[in-house]
């Protein structure tokens, strides 16, 4: 399960949303799903309710004890690598070995913008967030002499409580050559469908698998996450019209945070100029019929889940959002129950 919170304090405040997502996923460990996982954004209201995921995390580990924590993602370029290291490794110990954590680079203008720092230096930085990250968990005395960041020699206190360290993940929209450096690094992969077509996620993914194997890496410990928001009911209808009216809420909210962006090209976002158009241009039963969002009854939403499989590969595990911030709780409940009886069951058996 995935958890993005796209939603004004004016539809829900963050008080009922933050409880509402608690309920949820002591749901989701009853139910059997795999993780949950939440994303790091600020200010506005396309995933601004979650700041810090790892907070979210901790209570989220505190309500369950099977469940898998991820984050999806942080952005190692909002805090320094000695801080991160030190929040993930508590949590680490706190869901007793249960952290997944997944790095992207962020991309929204306003917030590198709030932390005084350029966005042509989110790749660079992202970059050395990371090997230092991975550094202090699995070295002791560790000197790091970095572009940004030097220190050292330190040894991390916790220690992780998975060794050498917490599975790592790295978030990619829609570079393949991030894609490939993950595999080289052996570090696992999340992926988006929505933000790009099935040709050049296909190709992504394939550059991912060819750099694990290549680098000598053993082919079944390789983990790819791929997100879709998912919106299941008893009614194929009735699905259809809350996914058409969130789809574009969501698309609303995303156009509006990057709209800055949009006005200029920036070094390190090719193509973001482009992206305001795109937003602009949404079309939600394009997205559903190019299998970018999940919508309908059981029997459409397994369908579409054979055709990821069919498109990206077997080995995947599909993390869906069912509660789009302002859905009401009982029907992202539903939602997630037909999932787990209905559809699941086809591909795990």
């Amino acid at each position: 399960m995935n958890f993005f919170p796209v939603i004004d304090p004016a539809q829900k405040s963050a008080t009922a949303y933050y409880d509402e997502t608690l309920r949820l996923v002591e749901l989701a460990e009853a139910l059997g799903y795999e993780h949950v996982q939440t994303v790091e954004h600020y200010f506005t209201g396309y995933g601004g309710y979650s700041p810090d995921p790892v907070t979210l995390l901790t209570a989220m580990a505190a309500r369950t004890s099977r469940i898998r924590i991820t984050t999806g993602a942080v952005v190692p370029a909002f805090t320094h690598p000695v801080k991160l290291a030190g929040k993930l490794a508590m949590l680490d110990h706190l869901s007793h070995g249960r952290l997944d954590v997944g790095f992207g680079r962020g991309f929204l203008p306003t917030e590198f913008e709030a932390f005084g720092i350029p966005m042509d230096e989110s790749r660079a930085r992202f970059d050395e967030g990371v090997e230092a990250c991975v550094r202090l968990w699995s070295e002791e005395d560790v000197v790091f002499e970095g572009r940004f960041h030097r220190f050292g020699p330190v040894t991390l206190l916790p220690r992780p409580y998975q060794a050498p360290h917490p599975p790592v993940f790295i978030a990619s929209a829609t570079s393949a050559e991030s894609c490939a450096a993950a595999g080289t690094a052996g570090h696992h992969l999340q992926v988006v469908p929505s933000v790009t077509s099935a040709e050049q996620l296909s190709g992504m993914l394939q550059k991912y698998r060819a750099a694990w194997d290549e680098a000598g890496h053993d082919p079944a410990a390789r983990r790819i996450q791929i997100k879709y928001t998912c919106y299941l009911a008893d009614d194929a209808e009735e699905a259809r019209r809350t996914g058409e009216f969130y789809e574009r809420s969501y698309i609303d909210h995303m156009a509006k945070a990057v709209e800055p962006l949009a006005k200029g090209n920036r070094a390190d976002y090719p193509g973001y100029d482009k992206f305001l158009e795109k937003a602009r241009n949404y079309d939600f039963a394009a997205s559903l019929a190019a299998n970018k969002v999940f919508a309908g009854d059981a029997d459409q939403v397994r369908a579409q889940l054979e055709r990821t499989r069919e498109e990206f590969g077997a080995d995947l595990t599909v993390s869906l959002q069912f509660n789009p911030g302002g859905l009401a709780y009982g029907r992202a409940a539903r939602a997630m129950e037909l999932f787990a009886q209905e559809v699941a069951p086809a591909f795990t058996g």
